[in-house]
């Protein structure tokens, strides 16, 4: 076993492999970029090295500086968690020349399912179900069109061939959305993976989105845990998962692990990794294998014991897998829900921020994976995840309801999350029913019913009016009441926060949210902070209501901004490359004369 492992990430997942290599007795290093010098992961860890400055190819993708760092911690091995380099097989391969291991699969697998297109043909060759589509990469439009019309139809998927996590996926319903969808799936693939070649599927419009966890050893074993359901997405990346999946049965849980496990030995696989694929209508689809820990792993551990991330430890180390197949046994049911730092109620706008005080939920069953605490930053240079919340019970229904007690209990303050979203949802007929829930995550109209209570203001003279909680006791019964009037000019005359004198804070409804962001009048606002990647407007251009102004790049995602009126273009102070705040204008749209 090793003595000593560098963890090659940052966030929760950079704590839940500090925590595995603590159990099994190893010491950790931990890196970080300028701006995560207090980050949790490195306090944790026992040693801790800069890499750079605060982007990430400054730090966590500059290669060179990780192998630097790694040779002088004399670590002997390297965990790149998921994301970052954790695909990458370059470095995996500049990790095996230097003598290091790599903990995850060879390099060779990394590159034959990095490549979608490289997948579809192997997979293909093994006898694995394929989406239909393209195994060979689609240059131009006009050759997508052609193929479309004579071997596909609409509607499609234009995905990026080293994309993956919701990059580099666009959807084209007719050919009229073909050029957009086409341009954008290769302008992301560039972007996040350095590669804008891009392929083609038919788009499934409500699959189910099923994988199965696959752990591989040196011995020749190769076993699955049974699937995960991850079906609630939104801009196709995950929001929630459970396992097992509601919709697979026995039968259908042997078929589709014997998918994985083929899968997985056709390509000599090592360590833990999983196989995505689409089901609908009793089909099974391969879609992609990830060749890492998925974000989602913590579900598949609740329901099956088996602590995935040391399992992918030792095979790295080469010892034996500690369970056979037949000793893999399903009980109960586990739910996840991704806490992000987004606002749902404007269309899952990305909500970077510093933390006030902060509460986890604790109680039977229920466990929160999380890379921050009170006072620390989610910073728009890196994903917007706060932490993951799992819960586990008997069953699915059992299941639910702890997971609403659970998100009840968070307490994040100053920071807008998706714990409203979560609850939402989890309180829905579509969830009960172990729907997609498309319907619910793509209504603008029900996202926007999620927003948080905004302070009243009148033009009285008494001015600006809060809605504020305090707790009252009545013959010794407690009450929570809500009161709506000018702020409490206790103190030092500014406005109290909403609590009693035993100290008990507000609701968490009125705690989590924030709003901020949008447009009013003339005036179009940035909704988040980030920076322009895109501006698809002139100054002086009349738009209708709803066009496209801009597109915002914001922790890893771009963000389509629209016209909020019909009008002319009067003012337009951004360019590519400017940085926006939250709230800073993006245009200003006057009346057509």
């Amino acid at each position: 076993m090793f003595e000593k492992v560098l963890v090659a990430n940052r966030g929760e997942i950079a704590l839940r492999v500090i925590r595995a290599l603590e159990e099994l007795g190893i010491a950790s290093v931990a890196v970080y970029s300028e701006i995560d010098r207090d980050a949790l992961h490195v306090a944790r860890a026992d040693e801790a090295y800069l890499l750079g400055g605060p982007t990430a190819a400054e730090s966590y993708l500059n290669v060179d500086k990780l192998m630097e760092v790694i040779r002088e911690s004399g670590a002997q091995a390297v965990h790149p968690g998921y994301g970052f380099l954790a695909e990458n097989a370059p470095f995996a391969r500049a990790c095996e020349e230097a003598g290091i291991v790599f903990i995850g699969p060879p390099a060779s697998a990394i590159d034959a399912m990095g490549s979608k297109t490289r997948a579809r043909e192997i997979m293909q060759a093994a006898g694995v179900p394929i989406v239909p589509g393209t195994t060979e990469p689609v240059d131009t439009v006009d050759d997508a069109r052609k193929l479309i019309d004579k071997q596909i139809g609409y509607p499609v998927a234009i995905k990026a061939a080293g994309g993956g996590g919701g990059k580099g996926f666009r959807v084209a319903l007719s050919e009229d959305e073909l050029e957009k969808a086409f341009e954008g799936a290769a302008r992301e693939g560039e972007k996040f993976f350095s590669d804008a070649t891009v392929y083609i599927e038919r788009y499934l419009p409500d699959p189910r989105h099923v994988e199965v966890q696959v752990l591989a050893d040196t011995h020749g074993n190769v076993i699955h845990l049974g699937e995960r359901d991850c079906s609630i997405q939104r801009r196709h990346q995950k929001l929630i998962e459970e396992a097992p999946a509601p919709v697979v049965d026995d039968e259908m849980r042997a078929r589709i692990g014997k998918i994985a496990t083929d899968a997985a030995r056709a390509v000599d696989y090592r360590g833990a990794g999983t196989i995505e694929g689409l089901y609908q209508d009793g089909e099974y689809f391969f879609l992609e294998m990830n060749t890492r820990v998925q974000v989602e792993h913590c579900v598949t551990e609740m329901v099956t014991g088996i602590d995935i991330v040391k399992e992918g430890i030792r095979a790295a180390a080469g010892e034996p897998l500690s369970v056979s197949q037949d000793e893999v046994v399903l009980r109960g049911h586990a739910i996840e829900c991704r806490i992000n730092a987004e606002d749902a109620s404007r269309n899952f706008a990305p909500a970077p921020g510093r933390i006030g005080a902060y509460k986890e939920p604790s109680g039977p069953g229920v466990r929160v994976d999380s890379g921050v605490g009170e006072g620390g930053e989610v910073s728009p240079m890196y994903d917007p995840m706060v932490a993951k919340l799992i819960v586990w019970d008997a069953d699915r229904e059992q299941a639910t309801r702890r997971m609403l007690r659970a998100l009840g209990e968070y307490e994040i303050e100053g920071l807008t999350t998706l714990v409203p979203f979560h609850e939402a949802i989890m309180a829905s007929e579509q969830w009960a029913n172990a729907e997609t829930c498309r319907d619910l995550v793509e209504d603008k109209a029900w996202l926007k019913s999620l927003a948080a209570e905004k302070a009243l203001v009148d033009d009285s003279e008494d001015g600006e009016k809060l809605e504020q909680t305090y707790t009252v006791e009545v013959s010794g019964k407690r009450f929570d009441v809500k009161v709506i009037g000018p702020p409490f000019a206790g103190g030092g005359g500014g406005a109290a926060p909403a609590a009693s004198a035993n100290g008990k804070k507000p609701a968490r409804s009125a705690r989590a949210r924030s709003g901020g962001g949008g447009a009013g009048g003339d005036t179009l606002a940035s909704p988040m902070q980030g920076n322009i990647f895109k501006v698809l407007v002139e100054a002086g251009q009349t738009v209708e209501e709803g066009a496209m102004i801009a597109i915002i790049e914001a922790m890893k995602m771009e963000n389509e901004i629209t016209a909020h009126k019909a009008g002319v273009i009067a003012e337009l102070p951004i360019k590519v490359g400017d940085a926006v705040t939250s709230g800073a204008t993006l245009a200003v749209i006057k009346d057509a004369e």
